[in-house]
């Protein structure tokens, strides 16, 4: 890789830890955070269901805006509202004011998905894209290893509220990085007013684009597989198998590393063969690795190192699924990144929301529900590969011909 992208993939990837870390420092605290404020275990999922209901509905703003102002403005505006939002959290002496702390995190956190996949857009295309998406995914990784580690010491140590003051000063120094050492990617000539009927032509063409819906979907429900797993997790690790915050942690850290493991061989892989036969093998992959686990738990051979290696495979899979349909679903839309990459991010946001919400009444503490239900976003993920492949292939080649 060339020194300006390692310097901009690890730029980049350390902007976008921050909405990561909102989600994964604090899944130790959720049984704390339980009974300090007095709720149930459907009470603290909610503030993870309203993080990801705002974070994907913000999406639709961000981009837009970035398009009229710039990638930085949009930005700095929007890692600003995330660390007002922690403070608010760190404060929040109700569960309803953790939720609506949450909610002002989300909205703010939202940035930080929809303005890192813009710039990629604004720099690179195609397998390019794809290298450059896959090694900021790299320094994302550091997520699922570090911050529930470091939310356990918090509560070991300390207490759940301390967790979302890190959180803001996350916020604040990963701002100043950016506003340090990041370029604005969108040149003055190439900015939009923002414009409702224009806004609303372009949305309309991302709409009837099947690939691009196809795509994000795709993506949505492999997101959705893992927003499942967050939000049960901690319940069934801690609850079903005894282990303490820690322990569950590494475990979690252990289920994550084979996605981001992953997303460094989606690059190459997508040189080799081609985005939509790598696209269609990691989806069979998903689906089939998922479905396989499920079917073991249901069988009463859901010991907790089925369920790690199990899930290890699971997102394994999903580790070139995702950067991959990412990337794809924005090639044909360069002309319209900012928004394509606000309704493809908030679409998928909003899936797993969605997922999560219809899943929640199932939850007994026990990883049955939890794998049934990742298996059933693998099942869906595969049809919705099945009927958008053919489709992104005559895309591609259009697009090659042009």
């Amino acid at each position: 890789m060339q020194a300006g992208m390692l310097r901009t993939a690890i730029v980049l990837g350390l902007i976008c830890v921050t909405g990561p870390f909102a989600i994964d420092m604090y899944l130790p605290a959720l049984p704390a955070i339980e009974e300090a404020l007095g709720t149930s275990v459907s009470g603290a999922q909610a503030t993870l269901v309203a993080y990801f209901l705002a974070y994907g509905l913000a999406q639709l703003v961000y981009g837009p805006l970035s398009d009229q102002i710039g990638r930085k403005k949009t930005l700095f505006i929007g890692m600003s509202i995330f660390a007002v939002g922690a403070i608010i959290c760190a404060a929040a002496p109700s569960i309803e004011l953790l939720v609506v702390g949450r909610i002002i995190q989300g909205v703010g956190g939202a940035a930080v998905m929809v303005i890192p996949r813009a710039i990629v857009r604004d720099m690179y295309t195609g397998a390019q894209a794809t290298r450059l998406m896959s090694a900021i995914m790299l320094v994302i990784s550091i997520s699922p290893m570090l911050a529930p580690l470091a939310g356990s010491a918090v509560v070991t140590f300390g207490t759940w509220r301390e967790i979302f003051i890190a959180l803001a000063v996350l916020a604040v120094a990963s701002l100043t990085t950016a506003q340090m050492l990041l370029p604005e990617t969108l040149k003055d000539d190439q900015r939009r007013k923002v414009n409702l009927g224009q806004l609303s032509r372009s949305c309309g063409i991302l709409f009837r684009d099947p690939v691009f819906v196809g795509l994000t979907f795709i993506a949505g429900f492999g997101m959705a597989s893992f927003f499942l797993f967050i939000a049960t997790a901690s319940f069934v690790y801690t609850g079903q198998f005894g282990l303490s915050p820690t322990e569950f942690s590494l475990a979690f850290a252990f289920n994550a590393v084979g996605f981001f493991t992953a997303t460094q061989f989606a690059g190459t892989l997508a040189d080799r063969w081609g985005l939509s036969t790598l696209i269609g093998r990691g989806v069979a992959g998903f689906a089939i690795s998922s479905t396989v686990l499920a079917l073991l738990v249901l069988a009463g051979y859901g010991s907790l190192w089925v369920l790690l290696i199990g899930l290890f495979a699971v997102y394994a899979f999903l580790g070139v699924v995702i950067p991959s349909s990412m990337v794809a679903a924005l090639d044909a839309h360069g002309q319209r990144a900012g928004i394509a990459s606000s309704l493809s991010g908030s679409m998928t946001m909003l899936t797993g929301a969605v997922c999560i919400g219809l899943s929640t009444p199932f939850f007994d503490g026990t990883a049955g529900p939890m794998v049934i239900s990742i298996a059933l976003c693998g099942v869906v993920a595969l049809g919705l590969t099945l009927f958008t492949m053919p489709k992104l292939k005559q895309q591609q080649t259009t697009l090659a011909a042009a």
